[in-house]
Order: structure tokens, then C-alpha cells, then sequence
């Protein structure tokens, strides 16, 4: 691992992540994209590509939108865990 570097982080309240023996986040991602890739292929014949006739911009819009959805619900429960 290389040396944290805190140069250039004015306003990061949070303290340098606790370095410990689990996995990385990116490894895990990178398992993820490679698994959409697959289903992409398998649902509709062909890993993503450009120029395929949809929009990107309005794809992507509408996921944040979902997106956001999933992180409020996160976030009230979080708040208020059912007992």
C-alpha cells in the first residue's frame, strides 16, 4: 500500500479509512461488471455498445433516478430500524 495522501481534501470530515484483511471494494465492482456484461449478452444479445438506437443520457437519467429512490428507502430505514 502506498502512503495516504491528504493533499488537496479540504472539507473531508472523515477520518483515513481503518486498513484491514477484507476484500477491496474495486475487485468486488469489477466481479459485478463482469456479471451485468454476462446478463447483458444473454438478455439482449450483446454486451452494451454505442450507437445501439437508445439514448444513454435518458438511461442513465432514469437509473439515478431509481438510484435515489433505493438511497432515501436506505436511508429512512436506517433511521428507523424496525424493532
Amino acid at each position: 500500500m502506498t502512503t495516504p495522501e491528504r493533499a488537496g481534501r479540504e472539507g473531508d470530515s472523515q477520518p483515513l479509512p481503518e486498513i484491514n484483511d477484507r476484500p477491496f471494494v474495486h475487485d468486488a465492482m469489477i466481479a459485478d461488471i463482469e456479471a451485468r456484461k454476462a446478463l447483458g449478452a444473454k438478455r439482449y444479445g450483446t454486451p452494451l455498445q454505442p450507437h445501439n438506437g437508445r439514448n444513454a443520457l435518458l438511461d442513465a437519467y432514469e437509473e439515478a433516478l431509481d438510484l435515489a429512490v433505493y438511497l432515501k428507502q436506505a436511508l429512512i430505514e436506517q433511521e428507523n430500524p424496525q424493532r
